[in-house]
Formats: structure tokens, C-alpha cells, sequence
């Protein structure tokens, strides 16, 4: 089995590091053409120049646009007219008490993690339907079905990714145009990083060590009982950005190593 991108044009919003510039790469070593996207432009630079260096001929655009923003999803329109593959990464996290949480949070969370893959969707969709081909992925996560308690704003939007996922892949029924969403769990990234910083230093322990620990302790569900790496996420995405998965629309795809206790979504 090859997954072949030649040809094809991906968007991954988000994608300046942790598991959007893991897609990034999973892409672009696919031979997809990939446009990068972050706020800040050194950000973006970097990302670019990491996937080159561990991607050689990859085949790259950058651009700097807060697409949690209308106007940065503007500019990105304007730069990037048409797309073949989205894949709608962008989101933020933290932990926060709900009786703690003011409606200002509530509606920041809800602005990126759900309003900005709507518009992005609702930009790029309509051209991939004129072509009968087009794949469309949103990252929710483990967290939009086993809602933390400590992280209630944060799981109510990863549920609504997969809300918005599954209705758009109805709407687009027999258009040659697939609509997913991929689940990950604990995820060993640069932000899982920082939220240890403080456990790392107390223990001793490697950021693997303590991330492994932090799973065990936080998610005792997990099957796989560690944390997974970018690269497992973003190889399953990468397949359902290909052709090879032309059967599979309005999925909930689970990378969260047995977290959810549960055989379905």
C-alpha cells in the first residue's frame, strides 16, 4: 500500500508545530503539496525549514494568518483559493475550572476550535465538489467523548468538531468528497511539554517518562498506557487524506490508545 498525495494541494491550519506540522510532514512525504499556516511568522519559517530538512524536495508554501480570525481566514482565501485536501488542526487547550471559565473563554475556545474550521470548510468544499474529489478532516479529540472535568469548555468544542464533521460528511453524500474526524489522545508534543515542566523538574524523570506517567495517572483507560507520538497521529491522517480511503466519510477515527472505553464512538 503507497499513500500517493502527488498532485494534490493541503492546507493544515495550525500546522506550525505539535501534531499540525507532524501532518504537515506526513503530507508533504506523501507528495502532497502542503501550505503552512501559523500567527507568527519566524513560527512559520521554522516549521517550513524542519520539514525540508527531514523532507527533502518537499513541496511547501508558508503563510502567516490567525485563522481564528475572519480576517485571517481572508487573507489565507486570497493566498490559497482552492484546496484538495483540508485538514482542520487549529485549536488551543488548558485547564480551567468550569465555575472559573467566563463567557469570554466559552467564546474564545468556541472562535477557534469550531467557527474556524466551519469557515475554512465552507470556503474550500464547494470547489472540491466541482471536481468530485476532496477530503475534508477535522482534529477533535479523546476528549470530545469522555469530557475532563477539568477541561469542560475544551471538550464541549472537540464534541462539536465531531458534530460538525459528521453533518457535513451527510450533506456531501455521493459527491466524491469525504468528511472525517481523527481522535487523539495524550499526544507527546511541544505543548505537553510546557503543561509538564514543572513535574519534570520536580521528578527527574525525561519528558517521555513523565508524559508516560502523567497518561497512567490522568488516563488510567489507556490500553497502550503511554503517550502516543505525533507521528502515530499524523500517519493516520495522512491515509484518510488519501485515496485510499474513499469509503470512509462521516468517521470518528480514534488514535487514543484505548483511552475511550468504549468499541464504538
Amino acid at each position: 500500500m503507497k499513500i500517493d498525495l502527488t498532485g494534490k494541494l493541503a492546507i493544515v491550519s495550525g500546522s506550525t508545530a505539535g501534531i499540525g506540522l507532524g501532518i504537515s510532514k506526513a503530507l508533504a512525504e506523501s507528495g502532497a503539496t502542503v501550505v503552512v499556516i501559523g500567527r507568527d511568522s519566524a513560527k512559520v519559517e521554522q516549521a517550513l525549514a524542519t520539514i525540508r530538512e527531514q523532507v527533502p524536495g518537499a513541496q511547501l508554501r508558508g503563510l502567516t494568518a490567525d485563522l481564528g480570525t475572519a480576517e485571517g481566514a481572508q487573507k489565507l482565501f486570497a493566498a490559497e483559493p482552492r484546496a484538495d485536501v483540508l485538514v482542520n488542526n487549529l485549536g488551543i487547550y488548558n485547564a480551567e475550572d468550569f465555575f472559573e471559565t467566563p463567557d469570554s473563554e466559552w467564546e474564545r475556545f468556541y472562535e477557534i476550535n469550531v467557527i474556524s474550521g466551519v469557515r475554512l470548510s465552507r470556503h474550500y468544499v464547494p470547489d472540491m465538489v466541482k471536481q468530485g474529489w476532496g477530503r475534508v478532516i477535522f482534529l477533535s479529540s479523546e476528549s470530545g467523548l469522555a469530557i475532563p472535568a477539568e477541561m469542560i469548555n475544551y471538550g464541549v468544542t472537540k464534541s462539536a468538531n465531531l458534530a460538525v464533521s459528521h453533518g457535513l460528511a451527510k450533506r456531501l453524500a455521493g459527491t466524491g468528497v469525504t468528511v472525517n474526524s481523527i481522535l487523539p489522545g495524550p499526544t507527546l508534543t511541544d505543548g505537553v511539554e510546557e503543561m509538564l515542566k514543572d513535574a519534570i523538574a520536580a521528578s527527574g524523570r525525561s519528558v517521555q517518562e513523565e508524559a508516560d506517567a502523567f497518561v497512567r495517572k490522568a488516563r488510567p483507560s489507556s490500553i497502550i498506557q503511554r503517550v502516543a507520538q505525533v507521528e502515530e497521529v499524523a500517519n493516520l491522517v495522512a491515509y484518510i487524506a488519501s485515496p485510499l480511503s474513499s469509503a470512509t466519510t462521516g468517521a470518528a477515527l480514534r488514535v487514543d490508545g484505548g483511552v475511550v472505553d468504549s468499541m464504538a464512538v
